[in-house]
């Protein structure tokens, strides 16, 4: 292992009603990944944002290579060698791949005019280097959450960076896309670099980091050695208590009455005759490679994709849901994967955002019942562990984990009889998992019935009864929690489209 890095010590930093950081500390080491864990608001992308320029810390010293130095923004930060991959994506829509990924440093010719192609040419050059699969002339705005992330990934890359801090960078990519991950890491690591990796996924920090620091609270707790320390540890060290559970749904539903029946679901882009049922109670997992059309699935049972084919059943009955608002008026909400953009209103405050989906039980005569509001939303930030300093808080100054907890509750609070929860934890430490995997049981307990679509195979494992398998906008095939591995999930995932089965029943699975 090489000299130090980088070195922070009693770095401190607050907001409005919030103390993100006291007293931190942290030490970066040449040739090495140090993993950087704590729950929701512990203040890791705080910490991180102060590192990368974003933020001014109140109090504290940083010391880069030896030399003590105050960053002055974000440029500033580059030109000390320091880039970071954001949790939350920072991407212009509106620009391609390699827009994003060269504004401000495009190619030009003569010094003076720019080079689309020249710029498409250097961004196709990054990406057969890194191996990352992307279009450099395609639209941002029209990527799943998923590419996105490989976007920003590529941006971090295209820098000469020592410092690489990558804040929750496989939140949105499945096990195949990580290892890739995990590979470009490996690759950029030499004794004059370091990569600081924040990550929810416990099983990466063995996979990945060389030392493991520790915090709560916005305080530092510890660091040690990744290979001497087990995960039940440092989650201790995380949480404060122990963490247990069982790696198998609680039980079996109780009933075997089908709540939804989705047949023959195709839309011109992508899906193709795809055909499932929902029994009550039941929590029915989605599993495939990205761009398998999980997602793609969901937004057109609930009417924000178009279907060009295909019959969608509520309780035996016929439905048409046009849009997401009709589908929640029939009982059916979606949680969508990106609660930045289509979950949360950013500028409104916890209260606000809860309440929003149900404005029509709030309301009498045209007027809204405030008290009934506070009442509803006071409860879920209790039963959900939403930190924040109280529900008048912007939405947008809560860390990434609990703004996630907000959009479940939202859905909560409006009481539906399906609930599709796209990614359900993402970017949620592994505490708040366990109280949102006891949420869903909970809710499947009392006849609630729920599709969850989640990248991170041990969660469709853990969670769901049964399991439909995605490939190339088919079901690949269903698994019942008994049968289920991640070897028989991924061997239906990596199946061609001659190869799907597109019956409902699995094999040895009664329907």
């Amino acid at each position: 292992m090489s000299s130090e890095l980088l070195k922070i010590s009693g770095v401190s930093k607050s907001f409005p009603g919030v103390k993100a950081l006291s007293d931190m500390q942290l030490e970066l080491r040449g040739g090495e990944v140090l993993a950087l864990v704590g729950e929701n608001g512990a203040g890791k992308s705080t910490l991180m944002k102060l590192l990368s320029g974003i933020y001014v810390p109140d109090e504290g010293r940083f010391v880069v290579d030896g030399e003590p130095v105050v960053i002055g923004g974000t440029k500033h930060a580059q030109e000390l060698g320091i880039s970071i991959i954001h949790q939350e994506f920072n991407l212009m829509p509106d620009l391609t791949v390699a827009q994003n990924i060269y504004i401000g440093r495009e190619p030009r010719i003569g010094g003076i005019f720019l080079s689309e192609t020249a710029m498409n040419r250097k961004a196709q050059f990054l990406f057969d280097k890194i191996n990352i699969n992307l279009n450099p002339k395609q639209r941002v705005g029209e990527l799943t959450v998923a590419k996105q992330q490989m976007v920003e990934i590529a941006k971090a890359l295209s820098y000469k960076s020592k410092i690489l801090i990558m804040d929750e960078p496989t939140a949105a990519l499945n096990d195949a896309e990580v290892a890739t991950l995990h590979d470009l890491i490996r690759n950029f690591i030499k004794p004059t670099t370091g990569v600081i990796y924040i990550s929810h996924r416990m099983d990466e920090l063995k996979a990945i980091s060389n030392r493991i620091t520790v915090i709560r609270d916005g305080q530092y707790i510890d660091t040690v050695d990744t290979a001497t320390t087990t995960m039940p540890e440092v989650i201790t060290l995380m949480v404060g208590r122990e963490i247990s559970g069982e790696q198998r749904p609680v039980a079996a539903p109780s009933s075997s009455e089908t709540v939804l029946k989705v047949s023959g679901l195709s839309t011109k882009e992508l899906l193709k005759d795809v055909s499932f049922d929902l029994k009550r109670g039941e929590i029915l997992g989605f599993a495939g490679l990205m761009g398998a059309g999980r997602t793609e699935v969901a937004r057109a049972i609930v009417g924000a994709d178009k279907m060009s084919a295909g019959t969608v059943e509520l309780n035996g009955k016929a439905v048409a849901m046009s849009n997401p608002a009709v589908a929640a008026d029939l009982g059916v909400g979606y949680l969508s994967e990106d609660r930045k953009h289509l979950g949360l209103m950013l500028e409104r405050d916890v209260k606000d955002n809860i309440a929003l989906s149900s404005l029509k039980r709030f309301s009498k005569l045209g007027f809204l019942n405030n008290p009934a509001m506070k009442a509803a939303s006071e409860e879920y930030v209790a039963t959900l562990r939403i930190k924040t300093p109280s529900i008048a808080q912007a939405a947008k100054n809560l860390s990434g984990g609990n703004q996630q907890k907000i959009v479940i509750a939202k859905w909560l609070v409006r009481d539906c009889d399906i609930l599709i929860f796209d990614e359900p934890t993402r970017g949620i430490d592994v505490g708040a998992k366990e109280e949102i995997y006891a949420l869903l049981n909970q809710l499947a307990a009392t006849g609630k019935s729920i599709i969850m679509i989640s990248s991170e195979l041990p969660e469709v494992l853990r969670m769901s009864h049964r399991i439909a398998v995605m490939a190339e906008g088919r079901i690949a095939g269903f698994l019942a929690s008994a049968e289920a591995t991640q070897e028989n999930i991924m061997e239906l995932a990596t199946r061609t489209a001659a190869g799907a089965r597109t019956t409902e029943t699995p094999a040895g699975v009664q329907g």
